[in-house]
């Protein structure tokens, strides 16, 4: 019995000590790889920018998880974004397909696109497990592409992992 009173703290701590702090590792968790213009360039595209009633919405896939991706107002820098759980209720993602489908037809097959999504934030926050984060829940209502490769989206130190999440603000 003795031993298991100092097991059960022992056991307590490695497991705390695994599971991490819940946040995600910064852009900076590898080189860059995701490519784009300079600063300067990217700052002018934003600027020119036209205004509405719209976000831009640049998807970011890591297997199993949950999010969208991330969302910003027309003329706002990345670093305003938003990640997102997409409410489908009236509208499905474009990416909505079978996740062990094809290659370049299956969930997530769009990661990294840039559209203009059309809807508004419900104003719920939901739970994403296997990222472990409260994320704004957005109602979808409609999405254009923008464009298929536009870069990298907060730096151009940005790493991208298929199986880690390294993108944030």
């Amino acid at each position: 019995m003795r031993s298991w009173l100092f097991l059960a703290p022992l056991a307590a701590l490695l497991l705390t000590s695994c599971g991490g702090s819940g946040r995600y590792p910064s852009s900076s968790g590898g080189s860059p790889n995701m490519g784009g213009p300079t600063k300067d360039i990217r700052k002018a595209q934003i600027a020119n920018e036209p205004s509405g009633n719209y976000f831009y919405g640049r998807r970011y896939f890591v297997p199993k998880t949950r999010f969208w991706g991330y969302l910003r107002k027309p003329k706002q820098n990345a670093r305003n974004s938003k990640l997102v759980v997409m409410n489908e209720n009236q509208l499905r993602t474009p990416d909505r397909l079978p996740e062990d489908g094809p290659a370049g037809q299956r969930y997530g097959f769009d990661h990294n696109y840039e559209y203009r999504i059309h809807g508004r934030y419900t104003g719920r926050t939901l739970y994403e497990p296997n990222s472990n984060q409260f994320l704004p829940e957005f109602q979808l209502t409609n999405y254009e592409l923008v464009q298929r490769n536009p870069g990298w989206l907060f730096s151009p130190k940005d790493h991208y992992s298929p199986t880690s999440l390294t993108l944030r603000p």
